[in-house]
């Protein structure tokens, strides 16, 4: 790693999540050391990646919110070519 890179500190709560027959790849992450909040992306099968634009306090919130959006609104609206969820 270059000594300008910023290190990443991902969260244990990050990982695969398959919700009916679709498999997205949840990122939690904020830059080590840094006390900014932590980033919610979800990455989907095409590589396509929705970001919220909200940092979230605590790792355990991100998740929260990305568990809400799938039972509230579904994991499809997490796929490439559709609407990115609505931020709270």
């Amino acid at each position: 790693m270059a000594s300008g890179d910023p290190e990443i500190e991902v969260s244990p709560l990050s990982g695969t999540v398959t919700r009916d027959g679709v498999t997205v790849e949840l990122a939690i992450y904020r830059m080590a050391g840094a006390n900014e909040g932590w980033t919610l992306e979800v990455v989907d099968a095409t590589n396509t990646s929705t970001v919220w634009d909200d940092r979230f306090e605590t790792d355990d919130e991100a998740s929260a919110e990305f568990q809400r959006c799938l039972d509230e609104e579904g994991i499809e609206l997490l796929l490439a070519g559709d609407v990115a969820p609505s931020l709270h």
